[in-house]
């Protein structure tokens, strides 16, 4: 069996840990790109999204490569995710690739499930070596995270733009090398401090703007034209909520035990939506009203034909919190230039709204 995977953001990173250390072949497509978009688009109904089209791209490239069995998500709820990997399957076999999707629900049974999945690929493995190497994977997530997240704040702020995204990239690298729990936590304490001690300028205030939307989107930069790194260079603070290892935390594990972290977004979205509308249309909304006082402006990620962010697009300016808000749609017609135009005006128009605020309160 050569198991093949999406790609979304560096997941395929602590995949790559975890199955190392069960013996299972993983096939990793290359990175999402150009290639991978185009084979999504030519072979995808048109009116899907863009998740559906670029994780279609990435298991046709994982097929090229030998991958005989598929590992994608689906389940039940409002959002089409649910029925990604049948359509998927169907598409695959169509196009004479004879393999075998295996599905994970992201509806229930989230932690057990996913240990399932793993005792069969890993050939029915001891549960201790499972978890073992579950334990290892989710470190390497932590540890992408923790420094995505000074990265995040180091753009911009550093007096050479780029010198973030490059240790960035060497700390990927590195992490991904790690083999073992020693190394691992040298390599995150090495380039947290490295990327601290960036020369910054210490004179500039950064606008914090906040990203939120549907969490695809949200975690793989091509997707999204590289939203966060561009507002690096403009100077901009992201703060992004939605992390892999965030996530993972809360729905395999936190809820497993009876904890729901989201019911605190939900909470915060009732006054405007009362229930449930699939994929993170109901988060959306949530975190508009819960951090608004905590940025200078929301810049939302949606997929073109979402429907549950299409929901929260369209609420989101009759809630009463005062905070501007930039939905960027994304799909294979997105073009670079027309983004960096929108959000340069963006920019220009927190800049402004921060000057007037403070001129009125000097007043």
């Amino acid at each position: 069996m050569r198991l093949g995977v999406p790609h979304m953001g560096n997941l395929y990173i602590p995949l790559k840990a975890l199955f190392k250390r069960l013996d299972v072949d993983l096939v990793i497509p290359p990175l999402t790109n150009q290639r991978t978009l185009s084979l999504g688009v030519r072979h995808s109904p048109e009116g899907l999204c863009i998740p559906f089209k670029l994780t279609l791209g990435n298991l046709i490239e994982a097929a090229e490569l030998g991958a005989d069995t598929l590992l994608m998500a689906g389940g039940y709820g409002v959002c089409r995710l649910g029925y990604y990997a049948n359509t998927q399957e169907r598409i695959l076999h169509d196009l004479g690739y004879d393999v075998e999707m295996l599905r994970l629900s992201m509806a229930e049974q989230k932690l057990s499930g996913l240990l399932k999945i793993f005792k069969r690929l890993s050939n029915n493995a001891p549960w201790f070596r499972i978890i073992s190497a579950l334990r290892f994977g989710l470190t390497k997530l932590n540890a992408l995270d923790k420094i995505e997240g000074v990265v995040q704040k180091i753009r911009a702020v550093e007096l050479v733009k780029g010198t973030a995204n490059k240790l960035y990239a060497k700390a990927i690298k590195a992490i991904d090398n790690a083999d073992d729990y020693i190394t691992l936590k040298k390599v995150e304490t090495d380039y947290v401090n490295q990327l601290n001690q960036v020369t910054k300028d210490t004179q500039t205030q950064p606008l914090i703007v906040g990203i939120i939307g549907e969490i695809y989107v949200l975690l793989e930069p091509f997707s999204n034209l590289d939203v966060e790194s561009e507002l690096g260079k403009l100077g901009v603070e992201v703060r992004r909520r939605l992390f892999i290892s965030e996530w993972t935390k809360f729905s395999l594990f936190l809820n497993a035990l009876g904890i729901n972290e989201m019911a605190r977004i939900h909470k915060a979205a009732l006054p405007y939506l009362k229930r449930d509308v699939g994929g993170d249309g109901w988060e959306s909304v949530g975190e508009k009203v819960l951090h608004a006082n905590e940025f200078d402006g929301l810049i939302h990620l949606a997929p073109f034909t979402c429907m549950p962010e299409i929901v929260a697009q369209n609420i989101m300016p009759s809630t009463k919190e005062n905070i501007p808000v930039l939905t960027i749609l994304c799909d294979e017609q997105i073009a670079k230039p027309g983004m960096l135009t929108r959000l340069e005006a963006f920019v220009d128009l927190l800049e402004r709204k921060r000057r007037a605020h403070n001129n009125n309160r000097h007043k």
